[in-house]
């Protein structure tokens, strides 16, 4: 049988925090008299990651930032349609109290749980297999975006400073997208080559979030070394801020190498997401931004 209509794409978070030694957070849906964790669909042209953060809020109260990925879920719903579900750890950020949170028609019930109390509770397999994953790597880590600048002038077409080649259109669009994956990442920290396309993709979200963008020319092409991007990396690996960095196409493979991954090399736009603990990658993820 043929699916009528599009796939479905949607996404949520097991969102973990260490009262009681350790409590995640779920929801009761009445139509389905169901326990689950908070997901929705994710809304036209918005990123999957946004979407996470933005179904968590509305479906618990709880502000949240995405740890590391989780294994999509998978399956056929009406029409025959494949849904796919995108899941992460979720981290509090701010309150974690949901007691006053508002019943209605589609969430009548959020709480947290223990582990063991949350395994009873869930209704569905799929979402056990998440918990016994997360309680296996619940472990908070930090998250480094590497991201190539958005598209800019072409070389060929440009007559003045090569630092200075500006984005096109497509790229101010592209600048602009990134902002509520950023957020969604929670980046406080805007780390830059000092040439104005990388400049001019970070700023965006730099203002957004009202943040000191660190511009330094030992990431552009022409300044940058082995050891000035080693530099930077291993400085940014040894926090646990979160932090993007902005660099070139011949610059990331140094990038990289220090931070010991191998991708095959990103477009204009394009971002790995490094989740890191202790100055070691234990998972990425890679999105383009539009």
């Amino acid at each position: 049988m043929l699916a009528n209509g599009p796939d479905v794409v949607a996404a949520g978070a097991v969102v973990v925090r260490k009262d009681g030694g350790g409590e995640v957070l779920l929801v009761h849906r009445p139509k389905y008299d169901d326990w689950a964790w908070p997901k929705g669909k994710r809304d036209p042209g918005e990123h999957v990651t946004t979407t996470a953060v933005r179904e968590v809020l509305e479906e618990t109260g709880v502000e949240i930032r995405l740890d590391r990925p989780l294994p999509p879920q998978l399956y056929v719903v009406s029409g025959g349609r494949a849904k796919t579900v995108h899941y992460w750890i979720g981290r509090v950020v701010g309150d974690p109290d949901v007691s006053g949170y508002a019943a209605n028609d589609e969430i009548d019930q959020v709480a947290w749980f223990g582990f063991d109390k949350a395994r009873a509770r869930l209704t569905y397999t799929g979402d056990v297999e998440l918990l016994d994953r997360v309680e296996r790597r619940h472990k908070r880590t930090s998250v480094l975006v590497v991201l190539r600048h958005a598209r800019a002038t072409k070389r060929a077409t440009w007559t003045g400073p090569d630092e200075e080649r500006p984005l096109t259109n497509v790229g101010r669009v592209q600048a602009r997208s990134l902002i509520p994956v950023l957020s969604a990442f929670g980046v406080t920290r805007v780390v830059t080559s000092d040439s104005q396309r990388c400049l001019r993709t970070v700023t965006p979200y730099a203002r957004d979030q009202v943040l000191a963008v660190e511009a330094v020319p030992g990431l552009n092409e022409v300044d940058s070394t082995a050891v000035t991007v080693e530099t930077v990396v291993r400085d940014l690996l040894a926090t646990k801020e979160n932090a993007v960095l902005c660099t070139h196409r011949p610059v990331l493979p140094d990038v990289l190498d220090v931070l010991g991954i191998s991708e095959e090399p990103l477009g204009p736009g394009e971002m790995v997401v490094c989740h890191h603990r202790k100055g070691r990658v234990v998972a990425t993820e890679r999105y383009l931004v539009r």
